[in-house]
């Protein structure tokens, strides 16, 4: 997949820009504070239907203005075009078309336009707690399995009416409506933790093979899947300590508990790792989650989002990575930098079309 054209209209800082785009390398430079992130947001944000830091929705919408509009003119291997239309005005439900055609609901975009972005905020995967985590993994599988996202979405659903039966202070629950939501909880419970065990076991050997490259194969990195379905069937498990979850008020057993631990030279990296090598652990987390998009996802190149990626990393690592990065085996890219010289040396190393764009106050010049 290849973004042509990218129109931005009221995002975050970005006032208005039209960008005509390379089909290989794009480059955003640009001081810090100036825009060059929200560039590469609106793109996450037209294939994943939201904003890859989190928060509201309204949040995006430039300061003083009621609305804002994205749009991508994208294409297929095959020539095939998409348009794809996102508006979102304050109060309003946000809108998505397709070709201009709404869609009836969000969750059909997910997974059309595949998509992975490399970011300093990948520093809470390792510094943050286990929802982080979860998340990482809920992300690419359900860019790769329309059923798990289903799935996802039911469980948390009934997850959410399970604690509030059991948040009820001045009465009892009704037994078999807690007993309803535990069920659902259990059925699309184990759908959930069987793609994150298929998917931890194809990725980690992905995961470790470009560690060992950055790195020159200096550390051992790896992860481990732990979750509460691994204790027996799930609807035990979660109606076990039933009597435990009265008394605190919420569910403390289910895959919304799931953990993915990760380690360097066996042991846990948050309390192993120095900047570079959690730097490089990062990345290399997310480079391996390309490959198993490109592998296993719409049959379609993602696309590859690299946001200040070189900050904290010695010249040998910067290195290889930037000898990964402008190889074949990605598509299109778009990367910021605030160090002219790490573009550079990326753009000298390819043989390929490339689009160097300046980001100055959320303005965009060539």
């Amino acid at each position: 997949m290849v973004l042509r054209q990218l129109s931005i209209l009221n995002y975050k800082n970005i006032r208005q820009a039209d960008l005509e785009l390379s089909p290989k390398m794009n480059c955003f430079i640009g001081a810090n504070g100036e825009g060059k992130t929200n560039l590469l947001d609106a793109i996450y944000f037209l294939s994943l239907c939201k904003s890859s830091v989190g928060g509201t929705d309204s949040v995006c919408i430039r300061h003083d203005e009621d609305f804002s509009v994205l749009q991508g003119h994208y294409e297929h291997e095959d020539g095939t075009a998409e348009e794809i239309y996102l508006g979102m005005k304050r109060g309003v439900k946000k809108q998505l078309k397709r070709n201009k055609k709404p869609y009836k609901r969000l969750a059909e975009h997910i997974g059309l336009i595949p998509l992975v972005m490399v970011s300093p905020l990948d520093a809470m995967l390792i510094a943050g707690g286990s929802e982080e985590r979860r998340r990482f993994m809920d992300v690419v599988i359900s860019q790769t399995d329309r059923r798990y996202l289903e799935a996802l979405m039911n469980y948390n659903k009934a997850l959410a009416q399970r604690n509030a039966l059991l948040k009820m202070e001045d009465t009892e629950p009704d037994v078999e409506l807690l007993s309803l939501w535990e069920e659902e909880m259990a059925r699309y419970g184990q759908i959930i933790y069987e793609a994150r065990a298929r998917y931890v076991e194809a990725f980690t050997p992905i995961f470790q093979q470009i560690y060992a490259h950055v790195s020159r194969e200096r550390e051992q990195v790896g992860l481990r899947y732990v979750s509460h379905a691994q204790r027996g069937p799930l609807l035990d498990v979660i109606q076990r300590d039933r009597a435990k979850d009265l008394v605190m008020g919420y569910s403390l057993h289910g895959v919304h508990k799931d953990e993915l631990e990760m380690t360097l030279g066996g042991f846990p990296i948050k309390r192993e790792g120095s900047q570079g090598q959690n730097k490089t652990y990062l990345i290399a987390l997310k480079l391996a989650q390309f490959d198993f998009l490109k592998r296993t996802g719409s049959q379609t190149t993602p696309l590859l989002l690299l946001d200040d990626i070189f900050d904290k990393l010695d010249a040998d690592r910067v290195e290889q990575i930037v000898r990964l990065v402008a190889g074949d085996s990605f598509g299109q890219i778009f990367i910021t930098d605030t160090n002219r010289d790490h573009l550079d040396q990326i753009l000298a190393r390819m043989d390929s079309d490339y689009r160097l764009f300046h980001v100055s106050q959320g303005e965009v010049s060539v």
